[in-house]
């Protein structure tokens, strides 16, 4: 073959390379970009006049964060006017399987103004749709129950909106460096450990707000530090 032949072989490879790479580059880009454009939830509680804020990274799916509901909901009706509440999906699709479905509920329930209603649903009935090889007409069944517009609700959970969402929200986590479990709760951006009691995380806030304030809450009481937070772990 001619030295012309392979000049003119490498010239058109050299070309291709370069569309190529610059079809690759700005797909990436664009790509970072709109993943960037995904903002995390921000399902907040309480009026945080103390400028305390309580973090949890919860599953739908794991006993844990059932378990710790109930007591969490306590302890945010305590401290209602003084700190805020904030919850974010972390599923575990790996060992809870229905955990993201879950969360889509949630979600798609959020959008009609009832996503701690959601929240508080899938928790309480954790156990009738765990296990469920089809749990949406479970979450259907919710959704109506709290007078959510059926339409809307299906259209808002099959929605790409709510799945960027749980990711944004799974995102953040990973953020924060720490290892993936649930429950995980941080207090002022910094990870604490609460026991399963309202006791635990009463010393826990109520020193926060000392340290915040200069004094202490008014609605602390006395309590059992309890022991180390119970989590599922992927």
């Amino acid at each position: 073959m001619t030295k012309t032949f392979w000049g003119v072989l490498i010239a058109i490879i050299i070309v291709l390379g370069g569309i190529y790479w610059a079809s690759s580059n700005h797909s990436s880009k664009s790509t970072a970009s709109q993943n960037s454009s995904n903002n995390p939830t921000s399902h907040i509680e309480g009026q945080g006049k103390d400028g305390v804020t309580l973090v949890e990274y919860g599953d739908y799916e794991c006993p844990y964060c059932s378990e710790y509901s109930p007591i969490v909901k306590q302890v945010v009706s305590l401290y209602n006017s003084e700190i805020y509440f904030q919850f974010r999906n972390l599923p575990l699709t790996q060992i809870h399987p229905n955990a993201f479905a879950a969360a889509r509920a949630a979600e798609a329930a959020a959008l009609q103004g009832k996503f701690w209603q959601m929240h508080d649903e899938l928790y309480s009935n954790q156990s009738d749709w765990v296990n469920s090889s089809n749990p949406v007409p479970i979450f259907d069944s919710y959704a109506s129950s709290l007078g959510l517009n059926a339409s809307q609700f299906e259209t808002a959970y099959n929605g790409n909106a709510i799945n960027n969402a749980i990711n944004a929200d799974i995102a953040a986590f990973d953020k924060t460096g720490q290892e993936l479990a649930t429950p995980t709760f941080f207090l002022d951006g910094v990870k604490i450990n609460p026991g399963l009691s309202v006791g635990s995380f009463d010393k826990i806030i109520n020193a926060e707000i000392l340290k915040k304030t200069g004094h202490p809450s008014p609605v602390s009481s006395t309590g059992s530090t309890g022991s180390s937070t119970p989590q599922s772990t992927q």
